[in-house]
């Protein structure tokens, strides 16, 4: 991060980037080896992180030892917030009679198990290094995994004990980048790095302000989408903004709506003391950084440095040990002593207690942005590559497959299915023939990518390579062969059979799925019997739904796409239609739920991303009707929403008066949604 900090500032002086970032694949456990390599075992240990219960696993825990179901008690704890009691009303709305026994000891025990301390895990990342062997300092343990240590202390009393602790960032969005540099020079024979990659291309801001940002890194979340628009990043500085700026921090402070009016021209740009311009001029008077809040408290309120970084401290702390509130006072009375108004005092206060639960420093939001503006860039001009590389890189990000690929077909991207002829255990790129139909973005050839075999659900890797090998030597001839050749049990072959995998071998899956049992279960490579029964092709909505069972994704259409006709007739409109609907119009409509978010500091606002085959809705949820529907809101993968549309700033929402489950709901592939606090 420190490199990638040097690069942003080297450009703000004008200077010429002359870092070469050689980036590597550093998932964080390779990050973690690194240190214990760079340090010895002896000298380096992984910080502990004391987990303690929440509602939802104290509910589970305390339910599977009252002997309740566990399809009940997954049910109810969908039901209860992540923070906070688990109250009756939940429990009612999920089946359960608060009145019974089993269930009022449920209630009470779970309720009296939240805060509690549940097990010792490890910080992701955090490390203790000493000079002198660790376990003369504090006592460590063995950790579950292999080759780790981890010290028996949590993290948030390191600090106060003077212990030096290290936070180590392993990005899954530096694997991608890595991995689409490596797919570029692989088929396009040119090398690009972080460091090489044109800086301010117009065309890469103009995709951010449309909010197309669907796999980039940082700036993909349903927040971040709503405020793409509204800024408009034109320059590099404005993606540090953007990643800064929708965080807990200055949203508990009340600064993003002045700052965007300020942006927009609307408020004229103020400073509530003079010698605050200095340290809010770049960000129009708004204070949006970690950096620029300490700066106030020693500019403002006249703190001296060890009180500033006592403050720093308290605000990493507060939730936990509740030591910011000592500061207020202070910090008001010094700066109405300056001539500085209450309110705004009080604001700037209240964004201090909002970085304690999340903000950003100015430095990790530029090194972020960095990131941010690589993977737009390759979004924008190698959208083939781009995909391909983030879907290898999976799990990461915001978005789960099946919505990565109903994206890149939306950009113009062939995406192929899993085939047994060519699939590797990754996806791959394969080149598309002149009579394609054009280009993708700006750059030739075109690319279309091929799904691969390790999207499977429960064909192992050394099940893929194991294919891949005898592939090489020659292709399969029958489903016979390929069992035979590749030493495929029952479950492999049925697998491959029900995703679609063996068309090149057998057009029709039921025939494939019967074939391969044969196989599994005969050997004989043939049909079990001499005249199999006729078996019908599967109509669209049972392929869709076929590949969802196997792969949890689908290239040959969307769930909703078998609907669109019925739908119609209904006269709820798909996606794209409903982005160009009105201000304050009336509609109704249908979508997967891809993911659902109640973020404490939207004021039990709930907010939900549906999608259907031709794109997103933004759907918002009041907390009054998020509490009338609570049981569908927050369970149904599939769900119909009447009411209004609100369309501001070049983006639309669907304000929600009533939720249900549509009938097809049942008949459907089910999506896996994301859900965030």
């Amino acid at each position: 991060m420190g490199l990638l900090f040097e690069r942003f500032i080297s450009r703000e002086r004008g200077e010429p980037p002359d870092i070469d970032l050689d980036i590597e694949h550093r998932r964080r456990e390779e990050v973690i080896e690194f240190v214990y390599r760079r340090y010895g075992r002896s000298h380096a240990a992984m910080v502990a992180n004391v987990v303690s219960y929440r509602s939802r696993s104290a509910l589970r825990e305390v339910g599977r030892a009252l002997g309740l179901p566990a399809g009940r008690l997954d049910r109810l704890a969908r039901l209860v917030p992540r923070h906070g009691d688990v109250t009756a009303e939940a429990m009612e709305q999920a089946g359960m009679a608060p009145a019974d026994a089993r269930h009022s000891h449920l209630l009470r025990l779970a309720n009296e198990l939240l805060r509690f301390p549940r097990h010792l895990s490890i910080h992701p990342g955090g490390f203790l290094i000493g000079r002198e062997p660790v376990s003369d300092i504090v006592p460590i343990e063995k950790a579950t995994m292999e080759g780790r240590t981890v010290i028996q202390w949590d993290k948030d009393d390191l600090d106060a004990l003077g212990l030096f602790k290290v936070d180590l960032l392993g990005l899954g969005a530096l694997t991608q980048l890595h991995m689409t540099f490596d797919l570029i020079a692989a088929h396009r024979g040119l090398e690009l790095s972080l460091a090489t990659i044109p800086a301010e291309d117009p065309l890469t801001f103009e995709m951010a302000s449309r909010a197309d940002t669907v796999g980039v890194f940082q700036i993909e979340s349903r927040a971040q989408m709503a405020m793409l628009p509204r800024l408009r990043p034109k320059n590099f500085y404005d993606l540090v903004i953007e990643v800064g700026i929708v965080r807990p921090g200055p949203i508990s402070g009340g600064m993003v709506h002045p700052f965007l009016r300020r942006r927009q021209g609307i408020e004229k740009v103020e400073y509530a003391h003079p010698s605050l311009r200095r340290v809010l001029e770049k960000t129009l008077g708004i204070p949006l950084f970690q950096e620029q809040v300490m700066r106030l408290a020693v500019v403002a309120a006249d703190y001296t440095a060890g009180e500033a970084d006592q403050l720093r401290r308290d605000m990493a702390a507060w939730r936990k040990y509740g030591r910011i509130g000592r500061h207020r006072e202070r910090l008001l009375g010094r700066m109405l002593a300056k001539g500085i108004r209450r309110e705004f005092a009080e604001r700037v206060f209240e964004q201090i207690r909002g970085f304690g639960e999340y903000g950003f420093p100015e430095s990790h939001a530029a090194s972020f942005a960095l990131i941010a503006y690589a993977t737009a860039w390759l979004k924008r001009h190698y959208p083939a590559e781009f995909t391909c590389a983030l879907l290898n890189a999976q799990p990461m990000g915001f978005y789960s497959p099946a919505t990565i690929v109903e994206d890149a077909k939306h950009h113009g991207i062939e995406v192929r299915p899993v085939d047994i002829a060519c699939s590797e255990q990754g996806c791959t790129l394969e080149p598309l023939g002149p009579d394609s139909g054009g280009t993708q973005g700006d750059k030739e050839p075109a690319f279309a990518v091929r799904m691969g075999l390790g999207y499977l659900k429960g064909l192992s890797r050394e099940t893929c390579l194991r294919i891949e090998s005898e592939r090489r030597i020659s292709p399969f001839s029958s489903i016979g062969d390929l069992g035979r050749r590749a030493r495929l049990d029952e479950k492999a072959l049925k697998l491959l059979a029900e995703s679609g995998a063996l068309e090149a071998i057998e057009a029709a899956r039921r025939r494939a799925l019967w074939e391969a049992l044969g196989v599994a279960r005969g050997g004989s490579g043939h049909l079990p019997g001499p005249n199999p029964p006729p078996l019908a092709p599967l109509n669209m909505l049972e392929a869709i739904t076929w590949d969802y069972r196997s792969s949890r994704h689908s290239t040959r259409g969307h769930p909703l796409s078998a609907w669109r006709t019925e739908l119609k007739a209904r006269g709820l409109p798909d996606a794209r239609t409903v982005a160009a609907m009105a201000d304050a119009r009336r509609c109704s409509y249908v979508g997967m739920v891809i993911c659902r978010q109640r973020p404490v500091t939207a004021s039990g606002v709930m907010f939900m991303t549906l999608e259907d085959e031709s794109g997103f809705v933004n759907v918002v949820v009041w907390p009054k009707v998020a509490e009338r529907y609570a049981l569908v809101a927050k369970t149904a993968s599939m769900l119909e929403v009447r009411g209004y549309i609100q369309a501001r700033d070049g983006m639309s929402y669907l304000i929600a008066d009533s939720l249900w489950r549509p009938r097809l709901a049942e008949e459907a592939a089910a999506s896996e949604s994301r859900d965030f606090r």
